[in-house]
């Protein structure tokens, strides 16, 4: 009898290991289990889109002819770690081998390597061929170069994929990359489309009042939760980003908006991280948008970069890096996070609407992410570990795996520039270009000094000064550090002398997680 082991972010019913099993001589072990609900301290609306979309899909596989075991968190005899629910579930069939698909974060994997010596029995790992570019794949194309740029890897993808290249191999419109057409501003706009929205069903509102019951002290609310946890509305979901979506993505995909929580974004990657939508099938959709002329080329290309593109590198970069590339920390950045990551108050406007937003529904765009919270965090020389333990339990699509290098490796630096060519600092400037935030603040984005100066440019000053050994060389930053030595003496010591009056006040308020 083969025990398959099937995880909560391998909800894809011919999945690897299932793919080697069938469904006559086999048992679906699934399991909610404490070690996995608390390894973060998790957003209750991520806890209720995982445990429901696991208790959905047993159901779809059961409609598929498969038996399955599942294990709900609650069960008496739970043991509250996979390692002890494969045993007892092993002893419990009398189980000959144990089936698994690779898991998508090393500690786990860990774990998978560890159940022969466990239970006694061959364990078959199987790797997880829902990416495109295997672990193998990755490292040839990594070994050996002096830098890992992405926009290289990412045209191996398409190489490989055939997406949008012509008969000769060549990219559609001529040039690979149409990013530098998707950076416009957005203005409020009636008719802008949302993502659909999907009301919890019996199965989810118990799931909803478990979350409640069990973990009130995490983070985040539950009134708005109307994420997909089947594959059916999953894919609803996507045909409703295509037809309604995707023809304005690319050109307003780096811009932020009070109120329009989601812009013109899909918010698919919390099902394709979880295995409900398949992401090159989902890419090759998105191509077929452009060839019917639904859609125009830099919103379809910018959508696909992101998915076979910045997706299956960071994966990649995970991989090759592990278990070391966690902890590492270039800048030396050690100040503690504010408590205002976790609660949303604070005066500056763009950090209040992007951690209020994030709270209310457990997501934020790459933007807001890479450009408000990051970018603060990296200006004021928060411990990038502890940004990613925020960024791990706060997003709804946050897995180690892609969370992790986006976080401590694009966002902070804190690779020393693995991931990215320079650090993504920026001013208030960018932020009052990107973003109506600044016409909601107290702070003035074109102060670097005095009561009413935004943070944002006192740090970002002190930022670069405090790293020029590191950055002054960098192509894209000299114009920074000129601009910077054109200022005379007593405007860069007024301009330092804020921003250790904003550090010194984030001292205050910064504490670690409470259930720490």
């Amino acid at each position: 009898m083969d025990l398959v082991v099937i995880l909560g972010d391998q909800l894809t019913p011919d999945i690897a290991a299932l793919r080697a099993s069938n469904a006559a001589s086999a048992i679906v072990l699934m399991a909610e289990v404490g070690t996995e609900t608390t390894y973060a301290w998790h957003h209750k609306q991520k806890l209720v889109l995982v445990l429901s979309a696991m208790r959905h899909f047993a159901d779809e596989l059961r409609g598929l002819g498969w038996t399955v075991d599942y294990v709900e968190l609650t069960d008496p005899d739970n043991s509250q770690s996979l390692d002890g629910e494969v045993a007892r579930a092993a002893r419990r069939h009398g189980a000959t081998r144990i089936l698994a698909t690779e898991a998508a974060e090393w500690r786990v994997r860990e774990l998978q390597r560890g159940w022969s010596a466990h239970t006694g029995l061959p364990v078959d790992i199987a790797q997880d061929d829902r990416f495109i570019a295997s672990h193998a794949m990755f490292d040839t194309w990594a070994d050996g170069r002096r830098e890992w740029t992405m926009e290289f890897f990412y045209r191996e993808m398409r190489r490989q994929t055939g997406l949008l290249l012509d008969g000769g191999g060549q990219p559609l419109g001529g040039r690979w990359n149409f990013d530098s057409e998707n950076r416009k501003p957005a203005r409020p706009d009636l008719f802008m489309p949302k993502p659909l929205s999907f009301a919890p069903d019996a199965r989810t509102q118990g799931v909803i009042d478990l979350v409640n019951a069990r973990f009130a002290d995490n983070p985040g609310r539950l009134e708005r939760f109307g994420y997909a946890v089947t594959r059916r509305d999953a894919e609803q979901a996507q045909a409703h980003f295509l037809s309604a979506m995707l023809p304005r993505f690319g050109d307003y995909q780096d811009a932020m908006l009070t109120g329009a929580e989601t812009l013109y974004h899909s918010v698919l990657s919390p099902y394709i991280n979880l295995g409900l939508l398949d992401p090159l099938a989902l890419c090759r959709a998105a191509e077929a948008e452009y060839l019917s002329g639904a859609a125009p080329l830099n919103s379809v290309e910018g959508f696909i970069r992101q998915i076979i593109g910045w997706r299956e590198y960071v994966r990649g970069v995970y991989w090759h890096e592990m278990p070391g590339y966690r902890d590492r920390n270039a800048l030396e950045a050690r100040r503690d996070l504010p408590w205002f990551y976790w609660d949303g108050q604070t005066d500056m406007n763009c950090l209040r609407q992007t951690i209020g937003q994030t709270l209310e529904t457990a997501y934020a765009h790459h933007i807001q992410r890479l450009m408000i919270t990051g970018n603060f965090a990296m200006l004021a020389g928060i411990d990038p570990f502890q940004v990613h333990e925020w960024y791990l339990a706060i997003y709804i699509d946050a897995f180690e795996w892609v969370e992790l290098p986006n976080t401590l490796g694009m966002s902070q630096f804190g690779d020393g520039g693995l991931l990215g060519s320079k650090p993504y600092a920026a001013s208030a400037n960018y932020i009052s270009g990107m973003s109506d935030y600044c016409q909601g603040c107290r702070f003035n984005p074109r102060q670097r000094h005095g009561a009413d100066a935004c943070p944002f440019n006192a740090l970002y000053w002190d930022f670069l000064v405090r790293n020029r050994d590191r950055f002054s060389a960098n192509p894209r930053l000299k114009r920074s550090y000129m601009v910077w030595d054109r200022f005379d003496p007593d405007e860069q010591a007024a301009t330092r002398a804020h921003a250790a009056g904003v550090l010194l006040a984030l001292e205050a308020v910064a504490a670690r997680r409470p259930d720490r």
